[in-house]
C-alpha cells in the first residue's frame, strides 16, 4: 500500500518475505534531492526473552485492519513533523532468532523530524497495531502479553 499525501509518500506493507534495508532506503530516496536524513530502525527476532531462551517467534495480523492502523499513525506523524517521505514494512509469519520482523524508515530534510517520527512510529507498532506475538522455547508455547513499557513509551506522545 503506497500512498503521496502531498509531497510525502507513504508505503505501508505487511509480508511474510524479508526486507532489504538499503533497497528501501534506495527507493524511498530515489530521485528526491528535499531528503537530507533517513532514519531507519529494524527490528530483529532475539534469541532471549529476559530469562526464556527463544527458539522461534511466530506473528500474526488482523489483514486490513493491522494496514489501516499503521496508516493511521503514518499519517499522524506525517502531520506532527515535515517528513518526506515514510516507509514502514512488517513481516508475519515464524521467525528464527536473528531475522528481520520490522523496519521504519522515516525521510526529512533534517534529521531531528526523522528521529522522532521513527521513535513515534515504532512506539505505536508496539502498542496498537493489531499484531499477536508467540513465542516458542523449552518450556512451551505462549503468546506474548503486552509489557508497561511499550504503553508509557507511547504515552509519551499523546497531546494534551
Amino acid at each position: 500500500m503506497t500512498s503521496s499525501a502531498g509531497a510525502c509518500p507513504v508505503t505501508i506493507r505487511i509480508q511474510e518475505d524479508d526486507f532489504d534495508i538499503a533497497r528501501e532506503i534506495a527507493v524511498l530516496t530515489r530521485s528526491r534531492t528535499d531528503i537530507g536524513a533517513v532514519v531507519s530502525f529494524s527490528g530483529i527476532c532475539r534469541a532471549d526473552d529476559d530469562s526464556a531462551k527463544v527458539a522461534a517467534l511466530t506473528l500474526e495480523h488482523y489483514p486490513g485492519m493491522a494496514e489501516e492502523e499503521i496508516r493511521r499513525h503514518a499519517d499522524e506523524a506525517t502531520s506532527r513533523w515535515p517528513l518526506n517521505g515514510v516507509t514502514v514494512i512488517h513481516r508475519v509469519g515464524r521467525f528464527m532468532p536473528g531475522q528481520n520482523i520490522v523496519l521504519v524508515l522515516t525521510a526529512s530534510q533534517h534529521r531531528q523530524a526523522a528521529f522522532h517520527a521513527a521513535e513515534f512510529l515504532m512506539d505505536y507498532l508496539k502498542t496498537s497495531a493489531p499484531f499477536w506475538k508467540k513465542e516458542e522455547s523449552e518450556a512451551g508455547t505462549d503468546w506474548v502479553e503486552a509489557h508497561a513499557r511499550d504503553d508509557e513509551a507511547a504515552a509519551r506522545w499523546t497531546r494534551s
